[in-house]
């Protein structure tokens, strides 16, 4: 990976050491790089059992009878449940209750949970499952979008008449009263991609005395698997008690329940600990995926360059359940133009329910999809009008003070046009003489003689944190303590670490606030208040701004204490006054005394979508990454080679500027495999390719050189300035690479991920 360079303006204070700015070691890398670290997955107690789940093999059927009987005389078996062991309500969900914790009249998807058995062995455990017999009456899945939203269309689930979760128009200005000198149609097609964690869903439950339960568990979401949980079990919260185990990954796969359930109702009902964990195989059929989408879009621009107007319709498949479909139909309208000036807008987005597998939030949440149609309508308009996709887009560039399509002002820095010239203006790879370097060069199958190169360029927008009027917050609790002699801080917080770096920039603040070297981090549990869930690139911001609060709480005690005045600062475990001078120890003014505080942060309210029009503040900030790709193409063997993902991002302020990279380098490569690589195969509702042999992720050795440039440009609005990082180079990178690729080969590349047989003559 390339070295990131940084362009700050105005220029930030040198970082302290460890301290915001800075890069300290993660706490849990080495164990990680190791191969020590503990996942949920390594997680054991005595007595346990293990658990295991029956699925449909079916994507729609009707449930006839359940045969346990089998099942239960397996010597080891303590345990086979149905739903009519659930003590509490058979639905759970993240936004809607309309999913059944085990099927009871009908399967609506391939995977869906039947039964589930507790064993004292993990296979024992798998075969008492596979001799559970289901009666089923197989039914005709509906599973396209025809079949979906036909008038006379049955009902996949009956929460949901009509088969739409959710509908979301935005509509500005006139586009039907407006001419344009350039008019360009499309319909592009996005497949349905997996967050591929490499860490499995895993969760150890374990009944307590007080006949409530303690979970163990891989998750994104810690209190809002309770609020689901509690009522499944007929138990209230304060019973239900969730730890963070080792998360390997989770990129919105781990924000909706899969085994909680489950492993809470074996472990009540044996009275025993009871852990699950999931096969590869069963993981792909048991957490929800990225929507796959249609769209349709129709742009109008003038001679000039500028856009007149953009029509657009957007159809995403959310699978059985609603899951957060919804909240991915909003994102998709309210970003759905891009980051562009379009004063006549006419667009509709729409969430359906089929018999194919759920589908919920993935890095990106709606923007990924959007993003591709209207990047490729941007590169196929700069072509009719003979302009560079780069110039282009720069002319419909928004920047700060410009309205979006839903009406809202940009308030904030919104460097797209800097962006996309970053970009441009970096030095090109150069091509290489080696023919191992060629795309499947190291398998010998090219010279050269069919290699074509091509370079793509795309910028994108992503909302931060969660919008249209939810009540986004987050809780941190803050202790700072004298022990054997050395003032330590104490931070707790709920908030899921699953890979972000939460670990060290929780650290990074209370060192930067309260001046103090030693920083303990509390595990992550439900014994503190909720900090979300860790998506929609929103924990820095909104647990940062908590613990930030926190900290502060705790240093205005300690000035009390100290009687010093309330500009006094703490400053490498002293009380410093604000000219400088060293006016205490903070061991010393401590003294064995302990100094607490908890503290709520929320952003700036944001308001709803209107129903009607679209128009609305829904979003608390945007945030914008350009990506120029350049690729080698053989185009007689139909074999990619991704030479180059440049990027550049304003991140308002790198926190941590190795982790920032980290992030839009590893969004780029998730991104790169959209493009090229993962897609989950569904044939009438069966998912195909279930297993990393068949669903393909780019590895190191797809990895391209990855140059970064970021620029620091405040957020006024935010903690510290800083935006949110993680998502926004997912949403930019595919589409550069196909545009890359479309230069390559002169193809019109209208679905992604890309096959070979794209791009040869077959």
């Amino acid at each position: 990976m390339d070295t990131p360079t940084t362009a700050s303006r105005p220029t930030t204070a040198p970082p302290a050491p460890g301290g915001i700015g800075d890069t300290p070691q993660r706490p849990d890398g080495i164990l990680k790089v190791k191969g020590s670290f503990a996942y949920a997955s390594d997680l054991w107690a005595d007595q346990m059992l293990w658990g295991a789940t029956v699925r449909s093999p079916h994507a729609r059927a009707r449930i006839l009878a359940i045969d346990i009987g089998e099942a239960l005389a397996t010597p080891g078996v303590e345990a086979v449940l149905t739903h009519e062991d659930i003590p509490g309500r058979n639905l759970y969900g993240l936004e809607v209750a309309d999913t059944p914790v085990l099927a009871s009249d009908e399967v609506r998807f391939h995977g869906e949970p039947v039964a589930v058995v507790a064993a004292d062995h993990p296979e024992t455990a798998r075969r008492a499952a596979a001799r559970v017999k289901v009666a089923y009456e197989l039914l005709e899945p509906v599973v396209t979008e025809a079949q979906a939203l036909a008038p006379n269309a049955p009902t996949v689930n009956p929460h949901w008449p009509g088969n739409i979760v959710s509908r979301q128009p935005v509509r500005r200005g006139d586009p039907d009263g407006v001419g344009a000198d350039v008019v360009v149609r499309g319909t592009y097609t996005i497949g349905m991609q997996d967050q591929a964690p490499l860490g499995p869903e895993a969760a150890l439950a374990v009944p307590g005395e007080d006949g409530g339960v303690d979970l163990y568990v891989a998750t994104q979401f810690l209190h809002v698997d309770r609020a689901q949980l509690a009522p499944v079990l007929g138990l209230p919260e304060e019973r239900v008690r969730l730890t963070l185990g080792g998360v390997g990954g989770a990129f919105g796969a781990r924000e909706d329940i899969t085994l909680q359930a489950h492993a809470c109702l074996l472990a009540l009902h044996t009275g025993k600990p009871v852990k699950m964990v999931y096969s590869r195989e069963e993981s792909f059929l048991g957490h929800v995926h990225r929507h796959p989408a249609v769209l349709e879009y129709e742009h109008g621009a003038n001679r000039d360059g500028r856009l007149v107007y953009v029509r657009a319709r957007i159809v995403l498949d959310g699978g059985a359940y609603a899951s957060t479909t919804a909240a991915v139909v909003g994102n998709a309208a309210g970003l759905g133009i891009g980051p562009y000036h379009v004063p006549n807008v006419a667009l509709e987005a729409i969430g359906m329910v089929t018999n194919n597998p759920p589908c919920g939030a993935m890095r990106g949440f709606g923007a990924v999809q959007a993003c591709f149609a209207y990047e490729s309508q941007m590169d196929r308009v700069a072509a009719e009008l003979g302009l560079h996709p780069v110039e282009f887009r720069q002319r419909n560039a928004l920047a700060e003070g410009g309205v979006t399509a839903i009406g809202q002002v940009l308030d904030s820095p919104a460097p797209v046009a800097e962006l996309l010239g970053i970009v441009r203006g970096m030095p090109l790879p150069e091509s290489s003489e080696d023919h191992r370097e060629l795309p499947g060069g190291y398998s010998w199958s090219t010279r050269g003689e069919g290699v074509r190169r091509g370079v793509g360029y795309s910028v994108g927008v992503k909302n931060v944190a969660f919008s249209q009027g939810f009540d986004d917050y987050s809780t941190a609790r803050v202790r700072l303590e004298e022990v054997a002699g050395e003032p330590v801080v104490t931070v707790h917080t709920a908030a899921a670490e699953v890979g972000q770096g939460g670990v060290t920039v929780w650290t990074q603040i209370a060192r930067s606030e309260l001046g103090v070297e030693r920083v303990v981090l509390h595990p992550a549990d439900t014994a503190v208040g909720s900090a979300g869930s860790t998506s929609a690139s929103r924990q820095t911001y909104v647990s940062g701004g908590a613990v930030r609060d926190a900290c502060r709480l705790v240093r205005d005690d300690v000035l009390r204490l100290a009687d010093r005045p309330s500009n006094s600062r703490l400053v490498g475990g002293r009380v410093v006054a604000a000219e400088g001078a060293v006016l205490d120890d903070l061991a010393d003014v401590l003294a064995g005394r302990v100094v607490e505080h908890t503290a709520e942060y929320r952003h700036r309210v944001t308001h709803a979508l209107d129903p009607v029009t679209g128009q609305g503040d829904a979003f608390v900030q945007y945030t914008f990454c350009a990506h120029r790709a350049v690729v080698d193409v053989d185009v007689e063997l139909g074999i990619v080679k991704v030479v180059e993902l440049a990027a550049a991002q304003d991140v308002g302020r790198a926190m941590n500027p190795q982790a920032v990279a980290g992030q839009i380098q590893g969004g780029g490569a998730q991104g790169m495999g959209l493009a090229l690589t993962e897609e989950i195969v569904v044939r009438d509702g069966l998912v195909v390719n279930g297993s990393f042999t068949d669903y393909l992720i780019p590895t190191i050795a797809d990895a391209p050189s990855m140059p970064v440039a970021m620029l620091e440009l405040a957020d006024p609005h935010a903690p510290y300035g800083l935006r949110g990082v993680g998502e926004a180079p997912t949403v930019s990178a595919a589409p550069a690479v196909v545009a890359a690729i479309r230069a390559a080969t002169g193809r019109p590349l209208a679905r992604i991920p890309i096959r070979p047989e794209d791009l040869v003559d077959v």
